[in-house]
């Protein structure tokens, strides 16, 4: 099967390119979990920066089907790997050019908020979080979140002390000051 997806409608965000070298090269947000359908535009989006994509691995239990290949563009196909051991939210795509790019997936049915500060986070340059440990965060975050709009909707932060500030979204992460050079 070949996809439908239009290369723009690709919800991808890449670690920058630095010297500062992370767990993840980015993260990925498809619109749903057909693979045949969503690749093709994945592949496309990082060929520029990674190459043609030429194999990828990824967990079998978050796609609908789990073929052996799927056709991305002009008559080229991408092999897939399944591996149950394989963390469900990672994808690794490999290329002659680059050689690996590993994505945080980002399910389809996220919440726009939470998939935006996840993108964020996985694309931080010289992140050494784990997938596991964003998507945790994430969880916490959303958690807190959603209690927060719980008090303001029940009316319990009327007439309250102010309370201390929310901690940064991105739980764990820390400032690393850029070398003189890199500064914009």
């Amino acid at each position: 099967m070949t996809g439908t997806a239009s290369p723009f409608s690709v919800r991808l965000t890449l670690t920058p390119k630095t010297a500062l070298a992370g767990l993840l090269d980015g993260a990925w947000w498809p619109r749903s979990r057909d693979l045949a359908a969503e690749l093709p535009s994945l592949a496309d989006a990082l060929d520029a920066r990674f190459g043609r994509i030429t194999r990828l691995t990824a967990s079998p239990t978050c796609w609908l089907e789990v073929p052996p290949r799927i056709s991305v563009a002009d008559g080229r196909a991408v092999q897939l790997g399944w591996f149950t051991e394989q963390d469900s939210d990672t994808m690794i795509l490999f290329s002659y050019a680059v050689g690996r790019c590993d994505l945080l997936v980002i399910p389809p049915e996220t919440e726009a908020a939470a998939a935006q500060r996840l993108m964020a986070a996985a694309a931080l340059p010289g992140n050494v979080r784990a997938v596991a440990t964003l998507m945790a965060d994430e969880a916490a975050t959303g958690r807190r979140i959603r209690d927060a709009r719980s008090r303001d909707d029940s009316g319990e932060s009327e007439g309250a002390t102010a309370s201390a500030p929310a901690g940064h979204p991105v739980v764990g992460a820390r400032m690393i000051p850029l070398p003189w050079n890199m500064r914009r």
